[in-house]
């Protein structure tokens, strides 16, 4: 056997070594809006990532592993790790935006469907509001009706018992202090609170997760109360980014796998 074709046997030996080992490549997505927190997933060897605010995100892939990027403001797409980007460690992304167009619809004789062209064609005037006579109001979110129970119900505290020398004091957190109402709606708030957290994380996340950690349909919603009955919840997902609400999710996905494990006969 010649030299040559030896060094070229080595050479592709070498070759098919590094195709064929998982490597963590550095990627960047560019897009005209928002960059931070696009979805990024391997499905193939099942791992995720989340982009930063400037789009750049690091992932393990081998060769034809298959990547995934969405997020709901961007039109989903997916692309095969090739020999490139497996040399360069490095994937470059455009992403474009995703935009919900709606027919146009034309209802009675004047209403099309354009916002703009129907306020002037509406007869009548707009109803008045705290801004045209100049009140300060509340556009906040309106309160549930477990956050205005507590609010009527007030809140008792020991200070107030030294209303009862002057003859005058509020009754009515006092009462409800006693009688353990107070307790009970602020425990209802609080039930209330994680699951209009959970159902919002569901509703941004879940797809996107159980694609790089499976688990069977019937165990999902079980699995997403799992996660609100721990003491954290709140702690991790309120107001934090996606990047570590999933952190938290996958460490709850590892608690609850094992659990099922050990519950099985």
């Amino acid at each position: 056997m010649s030299l040559a074709k030896f060094n070229s046997i080595i050479v592709l030996f070498l070759c098919q070594a590094v195709f064929s080992q998982s490597v963590e490549i550095s990627g960047k997505v560019d897009s005209k809006i928002e960059v931070e927190n696009i979805h990024v997933i391997n499905k193939t060897a099942q791992v995720f990532a989340v982009t930063n605010n400037k789009g750049e995100f690091k992932i393990p892939v081998s060769l034809n592993d298959t990547l995934t990027f969405s997020s709901i403001q961007h039109q989903p797409k997916t692309v095969v790790v090739d020999k490139n980007m497996i040399l360069f460690k490095a994937i470059k992304i455009t992403l474009d935006e995703l935009i919900n167009e709606l027919d146009e619809v034309v209802v009675g004789k004047v209403l099309t469907g354009n916002l703009f062209s129907d306020i002037n064609n509406i007869e009548g005037n707009a109803p008045i509001n705290f801004y045209d006579v100049g009140i300060p109001g509340y556009t906040g979110k309106p309160a549930t009706q477990s956050e205005r129970r507590l609010s009527e119900a007030g809140e008792f505290k020991p200070k107030m018992l030294l209303g009862l020398l002057g003859g005058s004091v509020p009754l009515n957190p006092i009462l409800n202090g006693i009688s353990g109402r107070t307790k009970m709606l602020k425990n209802r708030v609080e039930l209330e609170g994680k699951e209009e957290l959970m159902q919002s994380i569901i509703g941004r996340l879940a797809k996107d997760f159980f694609a790089s950690n499976p688990m069977e349909e019937d165990l999902k919603m079980d699995f997403f109360y799992f996660c609100a009955d721990d003491e954290n919840f709140i702690k991790y997902c309120k107001n934090e980014t996606d990047f570590k609400i999933l952190i938290f999710l996958r460490h709850k996905y590892k608690q609850y796998m094992e659990n099922l494990k050990t519950s099985k006969p």
